[in-house]
């Protein structure tokens, strides 16, 4: 039978899931920004401030820290090297920005002193760009038309997707790390505050671990698709 005219369950219970895992936890993201957002610092410094202070901590000459627009919007652009922080998190002095700042002040830190994963998860962006544009059209029309190699091309293709996902998690889950290292390390939250900064970077790591579901659930619904039609 075609491949066009076939049930495709593994759609609904490999797909589906994901993404309702991946709704859920920006859900998640959203509800604990906004409680620890309402939940200003004992030391009453800036999210800019915060950041300021993680690049001098390890020794960095200070970068471009400017504020953007947008809610989590809030990144690292190492061509430009400049830390670039959401309006809330820039001039807020809650427990979710100074966590936020100091994990986006990470990044710049992994930059600095060369950090092998992030080296190693930029390595493979340019494929995962083209991969995540054609990978899965490729393999689907592959399908529709019976050309093997070409369903194989467009997998191998939308694997650099899954492999970037996976290689994003640890490249996160360290710059929160240097984060949370830093804030203790130099007082800019004390007691339950850093808990709550720690809740925060938590709940932004998950949803690096909800698109990794989301595009392994992908792959494996079009390699066992591939398998079944043979």
């Amino acid at each position: 039978m075609p491949f066009f005219y076939t049930y495709d369950i593994y759609y609904f219970i490999l797909v589906i899931p994901a993404f309702i895992l991946s709704l859920a936890v920006q859900i998640y993201l959203k509800t604990v920004y906004r409680k620890m957002s309402s939940v200003g610092s004992s030391t009453g410094i800036t999210g800019a401030q915060a950041a300021a202070n993680v690049l001098s901590h390890h020794g960095l000459s200070v970068e471009a820290i400017e504020p953007v627009r947008g809610t989590l919007s809030d990144h690292y652009d190492p061509r430009t090297k400049v830390i670039r922080l959401s309006r809330d998190v820039y001039y807020g002095t809650s427990i979710a920005a100074i966590g936020i700042a100091c994990h986006e002040a990470g990044h710049a830190v992994q930059y600095g002193e060369q950090y092998f994963p992030i080296k190693f998860r930029n390595s493979v962006l340019p494929l995962t760009r083209i991969g995540s544009t054609l990978g899965i059209p490729l393999a689907i029309f592959g399908l529709i038309i019976e050309a093997t190699p070409l369903v194989y091309f467009g997998l191998i293709l939308y694997a650099f997707v899954a492999l970037f996902q996976f290689a994003t998690l640890p490249v996160e889950l360290n710059a929160s790390k240097r984060a949370m290292e830093t804030i203790d390390a130099t007082g800019m939250l004390v007691g339950v505050e850093k808990d709550g900064a720690k809740k925060v970077l938590t709940a932004a790591a998950l949803t690096y671990v909800a698109a990794l579901a989301v595009s392994v659930a992908n792959l494996l619904r079009l390699l066992l698709r591939f398998r079944s039609r043979d």
